[in-house]
């Protein structure tokens, strides 16, 4: 339990609103919420009477695949059949489920976000800014575009319910805190540290595999014919207008990009900013005997705290002299040099204060040929839009003519690929990559979601391009025969029984160990050399050299001189080891004890969400629609796994 709240501490919304949503599908299983009655078309499942779309889902099980990849550093899209050995699908699913209960919760309770506060939470995402670090619009309308929003309302309607959910969620968890026993419970578990003393035999100087039978390649074959399965391939034509291609046939002049400059030259200069005190007094009067105490001073903060101003209270932050409220407040403050005081300043509304500048960040003025670059990427950038359309209504025209896809691609030089052979991995029977852009999973879901014969839909790409393709033929998956296997089962055979001479013998060196043999006699014995690790912790970045992640969470779980062996590393040998020694964690310092609890009531706050978004789905109750289910995946009812799942 201990290790798996260790493991659990993570980001409070980050865990709710793309992982923890799946209790939807973990607690009550597919069977309770699967219904195969008709329902609307495009409507996936309902929460209440709110509807999810099939592009909704779409949508989230592209942000998944796309988090996925990033989080696995794998530089290109999943496959399909990655995507559902990683169970993305129902994942995806059942956040949007979370997600449309959590909104109706909210709804029904009246909480809005304003629109003022939704002004100031996107004018303040420093994603929005420009050079001058203010914010921008151009910059704004082309980020969220590069999200996949296809406008700003759309975007906003979507930061709203970002920000409603938040409302809810934090205010949830907010009363949650740890207890101190389960703090050095779990300083204990996790700080504990073990002695481990190892060998690791040249198992092939020990274990010889006899020479197969072909009646035992045979009965290996037919107990594993599923593993000599040919993939389904498809072969396609693929035309691609990527944003890129339709930014290079965008036009800009050295006039334009001249004239842009001259009709907003100072929103490229940086302002001035400066880090401002403000002491506010009733009057004149008070404000210049504060000055007298103030000026002489030795320790201004000393000083001012004598006279009741807190630190954190009078440090209005960093501010341009444009963002200041009160101009005549603000021409004062960037009059002064720094950490001088000011005289009493009587501002608008006969507010009087003290000013001090504590820090100044000078400003900077950028030339035409510092900033031409960013203008003419910015004008091209605001006009790729129209040309993406123009080429997009150029191709569309042409299919509705019957016009092939090379011959569009050859008339508007566009990169065209002839795909002879694809399977749902996204490579050759050789095992070679078909397709290397960055969408490439979602073409290959396309092209498997597809039917020889019917015009496919156009394929949206992640940079806001555009993909079309045609299926030109499908060649169904086949059992490929002994023959043509055999070599390959050969090796897979002989692979298998090396496996299972070396785990036999390594059990047999465990029961020595068990029985009062020593290591070192064992090691000799099979011509191997005793190694020993330093202290080590059961929860490390990296287990010690020598040792498996699982062998060393299997020796945390043996008792002090007990022994157990595990597969080596690259799965061609076994290691068998024992506890040498046993080491409790000392005391928590007050650092440790503080960071165990904060993590603990985020875990805390993540279990009260988890029963929180159950409870929501009682209440609201939901249905999903199978049939349109597994088509949104490209499989089609009663169609089975091919991805060797039973």
């Amino acid at each position: 339990m201990l290790e798996a709240m260790r493991r659990g501490v993570a980001n409070l919304l980050v865990k709710l609103l793309l992982g923890l949503l799946i209790i939807a599908f973990a607690f009550w299983g597919i069977g309770d919420y699967v219904v195969r009655g008709p329902s609307r078309s495009g409507t996936l499942a309902t929460v209440g009477k709110t509807e999810i779309t099939v592009d909704e889902f779409r949508q989230a099980y592209q942000d998944e695949t796309q988090a996925i990849a990033r989080k696995l550093k794998l530089g290109r899209a999943l496959t399909p059949e990655q995507a559902k050995l990683l169970g993305i699908p129902p994942r995806a699913l059942a956040r949007l489920i979370g997600l449309a209960a959590i909104d109706l919760h909210a709804t029904n309770l009246g909480i809005t976000v304003s629109n003022t506060v939704l002004d100031a939470v996107v004018r303040s995402d420093p994603t929005f800014h420009g050079l001058d670090g203010k914010f921008s619009r151009q910059n704004y309308g082309r980020t969220i575009r590069q999200q996949g929003y296809r406008s700003e309302p759309l975007y906003e309607q979507a930061r709203r319910r970002d920000l409603l959910r938040e409302q809810l969620t934090e205010t949830l968890g907010a009363g949650a805190t740890t207890q101190q026993f389960l703090v050095e419970a779990l300083h204990g578990f996790t700080d504990e540290t073990r002695v481990i003393e190892y060998i690791a035999p040249d198992f092939s100087k020990l274990i010889a595999v006899a020479k197969p039978e072909e009646s035992q390649l045979k009965e290996f074959y037919e107990k594993n014919k599923r593993q000599y399965v040919a993939p389904e391939e498809r072969k396609t034509n693929l035309l691609l207008l990527t944003h890129q291609e339709a930014l290079s046939r965008v036009g800009v002049t050295d006039d334009e990009v001249k004239a842009a400059y001259e009709a907003a030259k100072e929103t490229y200069d940086v302002p001035e900013k400066r880090r401002i005190l403000q002491l506010p007094f009733p009057d004149k009067a008070a404000a210049e005997k504060a000055f007298g105490e103030l000026s002489k001073a030795k320790d201004f903060n000393e000083a001012a705290t004598k006279l009741g101003f807190a630190a954190a209270d009078i440090d209005l932050g960093l501010y341009t002299r444009a963002g200041m409220n009160d101009p005549k407040i603000a021409e004062a403050a960037f009059k002064l040099k720094k950490n001088e005081l000011s005289r009493p300043v009587e501002g608008e509304g006969k507010l009087v204060v003290l000013l001090r500048v504590t820090e100044i960040e000078a400003g900077k003025k950028f030339t035409f040929e510092q900033v031409k670059t960013e203008i003419k990427d910015r004008i091209a950038g605001e006009r790729v839009g129209q040309q993406l359309q123009a080429i997009h209504e150029q191709i569309e025209a042409g299919r509705a003519k019957g016009t092939p896809l090379k011959e569009l691609a050859e008339k508007l030089k566009l990169p065209f690929q002839e795909i002879a052979a694809i399977n749902p991995t996204g490579k050759t029977a050789e095992g070679k990559a078909v397709i290397t852009h960055a969408d490439a999973g979602k073409f290959i879901e396309a092209f498997f979601a597809a039917t020889v014969g019917v015009e496919t839909e156009v394929v949206e790409l992640s940079d806001g391009g555009h993909a079309w393709f045609d299926l030109v033929a499908v060649t169904p998956e086949k059992q490929r025969t002994f023959a043509e296997v055999e070599k390959e089962v050969r090796t897979n055979f002989v692979a298998t029984e090396r496996r299972k001479e070396m785990a036999s013998l390594a059990a047999k060196q465990v029961e020595r160990l068990k029985g009062g043999e020593r290591l070192d006699a064992i090691a000799k014995a099979l011509g191997a050399k005793v190694e020993r690790t330093p202290p080590v912790k059961r929860i490390a970045k990296e287990p010690p050299p020598g040792l498996t992640a699982a062998a060393l969470q299997q020796a945390f779980a043996l008792a002090k001189g007990a022994a157990g062996s595990a597969p080596a590393a690259d799965g061609k040998s076994y290691t068998i080891f024992r506890v040498a020694d046993v080491i409790a964690a000392p005391d928590a310092s007050a650092e440790q004890a503080a960071a165990l609890k904060a993590d603990l009531t985020k875990q805390l706050r993540i279990d009260l969400l988890e029963q929180y978004v159950a409870g929501l789905r009682t209440r609201y109750g939901f249905k999903v629609n199978e049939k349109v289910f597994l088509q949104a995946i490209g499989k089609q009812p009663g169609q089975p796994d091919t991805d060797g799942d039973n």
